[in-house]
């Protein structure tokens, strides 16, 4: 329950953080100094980052302390989906205005709180800093531990005004506020050898159900998923989890890290994006459990699984593989998507040209470079113009990627289809991989591409316009002055002598080797003598043999 400059400091200094682990002790302390440039922060400042990590906890309620613009523009930005309550879809914001900016936003945030509590009633209510209370001083900690103490109700304070940094760094501190008010504060109802955290599983289009199955399965239970269709009961009691899987390190590695050291749950980090990595993960997890006290048949009966699982899933991709044959594919994304999905595709039988790696950690471009081989094209930052570059020349036949790259796949009507958080389709484990081969099936096959690539219309018609005002044209539609250019094309390129003042030679005097040619005309250059011998041995135009 530190500072807000505290915690942001000892997010800078995260162990796990790979990064954070090539720096000098110097550069550590600095912390992530670089400034934002104008404008970069829209939608990706610490409070959206803050929102989008907490936000799919489905039963809290989410109070944006700030003015309404903030919750507007982050509002159901991320396609999480919920099993149960809805009320995370609910947009609560205490709508500062300049009356609450000159004298403070504390009662009124208080209000809120009051009002929510007595029309909805959850478990908890969220409360986010934002940067207009951060920069006139409103205490938002001090609101949310006297609310609480009034309603008898956990408010928790999520420090991320917009200006302490990037969305990445407000992602990490919502994990310490999971951290410091949520996680530990409650006990789950019963405890067994196989319970298991999800950390940094959003659920996005309800991912996380695709694989939910094959855990109950197992017998495995999912104690509590941070934060995809996540409740407050099951968060705070996290705690007592026998082993957890990190699916995203960039948003909530520290989250893992600090339950490994306080309350000694191991964690690796894992995808269930591909069949591989779906298998490797399943693996993993019943590893860690047994290791921690599940029996020893959990093994036995994953590999069971995971073959039934497997044998479904290249049965049904197989179809699409001779399809993709030759295709390639250019992914951009970042974070665990740069390389899990890299492998999704490559077992669909498509060619990566490249992939990008601007929010990967070093582990995730370790992995690009052991998928894709040590010359794995990895794209660092790659602006709209390379990208279209790319597309237009036939370097790449689909891109995947978020929804703000979609129009220059567009203008170079090129296929598209989206893997970030705005997607439609779920794409996680065995089915998921199933349905990322049909949507890129579709996308690829859609007979739309060949109807956007031909020219329009009117395109054609100016063309055609342009073309028959040409000099070629106007040639092509005169007899005589197609004569003419004949005569005038010439045959001595270095005297300038044109094939009409060699054939009126040739006819007028009889001429009939290359020698007498040169003798009446100046073709008399080195370079000629070939074209010259083609014409004796051509037959008289028809022009000619008339005239004579």
């Amino acid at each position: 329950m530190s500072s807000l400059a505290a915690t942001v400091q000892d997010i800078f200094s995260e162990p796990g953080c790979a990064k954070n682990g090539n720096k000098s002790e110097a550069e550590r302390k600095k912390g992530c100094t670089k400034q934002l440039q104008p404008g970069s922060a829209a939608g990706g400042c610490a409070f959206d980052g803050a929102k989008i990590a907490l936000q799919p906890l489905t039963d809290v309620a989410h109070l944006v302390h700030g003015p309404t613009a903030c919750e507007g523009n982050s509002w159901d930005n991320r396609g999480a989906a919920s099993s149960g309550s809805s009320l995370w879809r609910t947009a609560f914001t205490t709508d500062m205005s300049e009356t609450d900016i000159v004298f403070g936003g504390e009662k009124r945030l208080c209000r809120a709180i009051k009002e929510i509590i007595d029309k909805h009633d959850p478990p908890a209510i969220f409360v986010y800093q934002t940067c207009i209370p951060a920069m006139i001083g409103d205490d938002i900690n001090a609101v949310c531990k006297a609310a609480s103490h009034r309603f008898g109700k956990p408010v928790i304070p999520i420090n991320s005004p917009g200006f302490v940094g990037s969305k990445n760094l407000g992602n990490k501190v919502a994990g310490e506020a999971l951290l410091d008010y949520v996680i530990g504060t409650q006990e789950p109802d019963y405890a067994t050898p196989y319970d298991v955290n999800l950390i940094g599983e959003f659920n996005l289009s309800g991912e996380l159900w695709q694989v939910k199955p094959l855990f109950e399965e197992l017998g495995i239970r999912i104690l509590s998923c941070i934060s995809g269709d996540g409740k407050y009961r099951e968060v705070a009691s996290s705690h007592r989890a026998r082993a957890a899987m990190l699916v995203c390190s960039k948003a909530m590695v520290n989250v893992a890290r600090k339950m490994e050291e306080r309350y000694g749950i191991p964690f690796f980090e894992g995808s269930f994006y591909g069949i591989q990595d779906s298998s490797d993960s399943l693996r993993q997890i019943a590893r860690l459990l047994v290791e921690r006290g599940a029996p020893q048949e959990l093994l036995g009966r994953t590999e069971a699984v995971i073959a039934r699982e497997e044998a479904r899933a290249w049965a049904a991709i197989e179809p699409y593989k001779p399809r993709f044959k030759g295709k390639k594919a250019l992914l951009i994304t970042g974070g665990v998507k740069s390389w899990s999905v890299v492998a999704a595709l490559q077992e669909a039988g498509l060619e990566m040209v490249g992939t990008s790696v601007k929010k990967s950690t070093r582990e995730d471009k370790e992995r690009i470079k052991l998928l894709m081989g040590q010359d794995a094209h990895m794209i660092e930052d790659m602006t709209p113009r390379e990208m279209y570059r790319m597309l237009k020349d036939a370097k790449a036949d689909i891109m995947l990627s978020g929804g703000k790259s979609q129009f220059v796949a567009l203008k170079a009507a090129m296929p598209w289809l989206d893997v970030n958080q705005e997607r439609c389709h779920a794409f996680m484990g065995y089915v998921g991989m199933v349905k990322l081969v049909e949507e890129i099936d579709k996308s690829l096959s859609n007979p739309m591409w060949d109807q956007l690539r031909r020219p329009a219309p009117w395109e054609a018609l100016a063309k055609a316009m342009v073309h028959m005002q040409s000099p070629v044209a106007a040639i092509a539609r005169d007899p005589a002055l197609a004569e003419a250019a004949r005569r005038a094309r010439k045959v001595c390129s270095c005297n300038t002598v044109d094939l009409g003042t060699i054939e009126d030679a040739i006819y007028a005097h009889g001429l009939k080797s290359v020698e007498a040619v040169r003798n009446h005309t100046n073709a008399v250059g080195g370079c000629c003598k070939r074209r010259i011998e083609d014409v004796l041995a051509s037959a008289p135009p028809a022009g000619l043999q008339a005239a004579e």
